[in-house]
């Protein structure tokens, strides 16, 4: 996820999302079948890149032995470089070769796809569009929900009004897999619910 600011909301905004928040829980889930179906036909085809499922095996590799000490204290270090001006773990995740191919397929959705990140088998950031707040995902239903659940997953979150466009978004999660199949990973992907919802 993306770090929070606190910012003035429109008054406008403020009504929509009042009303958004008042609707009927069957309402507000309108936007999962077409996430859904985005997910299967666009972003399962992404994640059949050579980059993403070579990035995801070399990192799995790599952490193989991680305790969950190392990954707290990792998801430390990340969490305290958002605010740094020495950034040298978010710089060497944000610029490799998958991160390059995410920032690309969010330019090229035209506003659709708001932030793309792709987690390895232990919930740690292995690529994304943007930097998040936060290095470990595998404490979050985003990872939980697709990974361990296994390769056919697919995770749409509830739509949320994003603090810095005023915009309502949802987070869609899905499993990555390499060629014979097996998960090696996850994705998550933002989405302009507005968008999505004129598709």
């Amino acid at each position: 996820m993306k770090s929070s600011r606190l910012i003035r909301i429109p008054f406008a905004a403020m009504i929509a999302w009042a009303v958004f928040a008042a609707m009927p829980a069957v309402a507000q889930d309108k936007h999962v079948p077409k996430a859904q179906a985005w997910a299967e036909k666009t972003l399962r085809e992404w994640m059949k890149d050579p980059v993403v499922i070579e990035a995801v095996k070399a990192q799995n590799a790599k952490h193989a032995s991680l305790t969950q000490d190392k990954i707290d204290a990792l998801d430390k270090q990340w969490r305290a470089e958002t605010k740094a001006s020495a950034k040298p773990l978010i710089s060497e995740v944000t610029g490799n070769a998958l991160s390059a191919y995410l920032k690309k397929k969010e330019a090229e959705s035209q506003g659709l796809v708001t932030e793309i990140f792709v987690m390895d088998n232990k919930g740690l950031n292995v690529g994304q569009s943007d930097v998040t707040s936060d290095y470990w995902q595998g404490d979050e239903a985003k990872w939980q929900k697709t990974y361990p659940a296994g390769p056919n997953a697919v995770f749409v979150d509830k739509v949320e009004q994003d603090e810095s466009t005023q915009k309502f978004q949802t987070q869609v999660s899905m499993t990555v897999v390499d060629g014979s199949g097996a998960a090696i990973g996850a994705v998550t992907v933002g989405l302009d619910v507005e968008m999505l919802m004129d598709m």
